[in-house]
């Protein structure tokens, strides 16, 4: 069985990018600057002052992502305030807090909520039909996962 949530024509939209990615996620945000504009941004430390400064417009910063701002995105998906996330994150780099990251990714699959790793996806994800209008997306239904009975598996 599955559940809908409306997602509201101004998409809340998260900004995630590792070191070596920060200059292509703003070279990216200004690209799509007047898309952007229309909607609420949100991201992690240093990223989101990078966007806010090359935007010239406000971004719900959080902590730097290993001092917890992907935990803190993460958050905001599990709670369903959170319709979209771009994360362009460096495949040639080891991260210290890799298993945050694994997280964040997790996340977005168990809430069917979009992502992009890369330019090409963000791309795809912001020329959408659906970036602009109201989005009835289908959310999994897990009562039958918290319902289980885990002793019968100790």
């Amino acid at each position: 069985m599955f559940l809908t949530k409306q997602l509201a024509p101004r998409k809340r939209i998260a900004l995630i990018a590792h070191d070596h990615k920060k200059l292509d996620m703003v070279q990216w945000a200004v690209h799509n600057g007047q898309t952007l504009s229309k909607h609420e941004l949100f991201a992690t430390g240093t990223t989101g002052k990078l966007v806010e400064e090359a935007l010239d417009r406000p971004v719900r910063k959080f902590l730097s992502g290993p001092l917890g701002g992907d935990q803190q995105i993460g958050s905001l998906i599990a709670t369903g305030d959170l319709d979209i996330v771009i994360f362009f994150w460096d495949p040639m780099e080891a991260q210290p807090h890799d298993t945050d990251i694994k997280a964040l990714l997790r996340l977005c699959a168990v809430w069917n909520i979009p992502m992009a790793c890369d330019r090409a996806s963000a791309d795809f994800i912001i020329t959408s039909p659906f970036m602009n209008e109201a989005y009835e997306a289908i959310i999994p239904d897990y009562g039958g996962y918290l319902r289980r009975d885990v002793s019968a598996n100790s």
